[in-house]
């Protein structure tokens, strides 16, 4: 079917996964197996990781927050995921550490990648997580957070900007970990059944 190169992952490409994350060489080579049976072609497409996020959230509409989180993942802007993107995406929003995975959140809200954030980033990106949230939890989020806009003027509140201002990635990290609201705010987390 292929060469044997694209069946086994290049030794170059795993000990640099395994310098820059905490998964073990098995289990690199593991999901790494499984990637390969999902995508053949060895890179995820915008449309099929919009798919698998679907999965995760069949209620809601994902679409839009899977568009912006495949961006902040697609570090090499080629308009794909490959392996290596996959599994240091995966690693940091999984078992990074909190620095690290705050890190990917000022990627995600940095839509234009010009390396600050503004308020009509961060409306944009409320949005796309307030279409994850199924409308019984909309019903009961707090008065000030129960629309994009109301959650996206609490969320920038904390950073003590003004509208027209910009945020830089440190000082998005600090304003987040000081605030456990802040942190709440820039993502979904569904309600424990």
């Amino acid at each position: 079917m292929g060469n044997t190169t694209s069946s086994a992952i290049s030794k170059e490409i795993l000990e640099d996964l395994k310098l820059s994350t905490k998964f073990t060489e098995m289990e690199i080579c593991q999901w790494y197996e499984n990637f390969q049976k999902q995508c053949p072609t060895g890179r995820i497409s915008p449309g099929e990781f919009e798919e698998i996020y679907a999965r995760f959230f069949p209620e809601a509409d994902a679409k839009s927050y899977a568009r912006h989180v495949f961006r902040s993942f697609d570090t090499n802007d080629d308009g794909t995921l490959d392996f290596k993107e996959y599994i240091i995406a995966l690693h940091m929003t999984s078992s990074g550490k909190t620095t690290r995975k705050l890190e990917w959140a000022f990627s995600l809200f940095d839509v234009d990648k010009n390396g600050y954030i503004n308020k009509s980033e961060v409306k944009e990106i409320c949005q796309a997580i307030f279409k994850l949230i199924p409308e019984e939890e909309q019903k009961m989020l707090p008065a000030d957070e129960n629309t994009p806009e109301k959650r996206a003027n609490k969320l920038w509140a904390y950073f003590d900007k003004k509208d027209n201002e910009r945020l830089a990635e440190g000082e998005f990290i600090k304003g987040v970990i000081e605030n456990e609201n802040a942190m709440r705010l820039i993502q979904y987390e569904p309600l424990k059944q």
